[in-house]
């Protein structure tokens, strides 16, 4: 970790990275079950709730986070080195709708937020595990697309972005196959910015593909 990034991370990180108990039975990466976030307390308001998974070093949820003052952002990120990197990178005065969770979100999503609580949901450009046998390690999966229903608020979002068609067509046949989500869009998310991984696909001469997913309604 540079040595800018550490400074940032050891003076903002207090405020920013919220402390969220662990679950030793699954290591840093975790969190205690049935721990639930006060997300009100968190931001101090009620507004509606944007989470990332998987920020990396911030590009998406700190642009998000600056065009949409009236929303919060909750990004979960695994790896603190780019935590650390959002964090020096924060405007003067730093926004007050941003926090950062540093947990995998494929076991904590689930405990953190409540039912219907989030407006937007994001994943862009998650690791796409190419090799076959490295396939159960992608994040989509139908149990994580089941926790995905359970936070999304009938009505909010899941947008998404990968560079790997055979990723894209795998996230086509969880979600076209879950009974919660219906395909809205496949064009490019209002929000998004570029990355330096959009950037490497197109080099590369892969196709960009977004997709946004909308959570139905429950059945009555």
């Amino acid at each position: 970790m540079p040595e800018r990034h550490r400074a940032a991370y050891e003076r903002l990180a207090p405020r920013f990275v919220l402390d969220v108990p662990r679950d030793p039975a699954v290591g840093s990466t975790g969190v205690l079950p049935g721990h639930r976030l006060d997300v009100e307390a968190v931001f101090g308001r009620r507004a509606p709730l944007v989470v990332e998974v998987g920020s990396g070093s911030g590009d998406a949820v700190l642009a998000g986070a600056a065009a949409t003052p009236e929303r919060d952002h909750l990004a979960f990120e695994v790896w603190r080195p780019g935590i650390a990197q959002a964090l020096a990178r924060l405007p003067e005065p730093p926004p007050a709708n941003l926090r950062f969770v540093e947990a995998d979100a494929a076991q904590a999503l689930g405990h953190l937020l409540g039912p219907g609580s989030v407006t937007e949901l994001w994943t862009y450009f998650p690791d796409p595990w190419p090799k076959t046998r490295h396939h159960k390690r992608r994040l989509v999966t139908p149990a994580f697309a089941d926790t995905v229903a359970r936070v999304l608020r009938p009505g909010g979002l899941w947008r998404l972005a990968t560079d790997w068609p055979d990723y894209a067509e795998h996230i086509r046949a969880v979600l076209g196959a879950h009974d919660r989500f219906v395909l809205v869009s496949t064009e490019r998310a209002p929000l998004r910015p570029v990355t330096r991984f959009e950037r490497k696909g197109v080099l590369a001469g892969r196709p960009i593909v977004d997709l946004a997913y909308e959570r139905r309604a429950d059945r009555v």
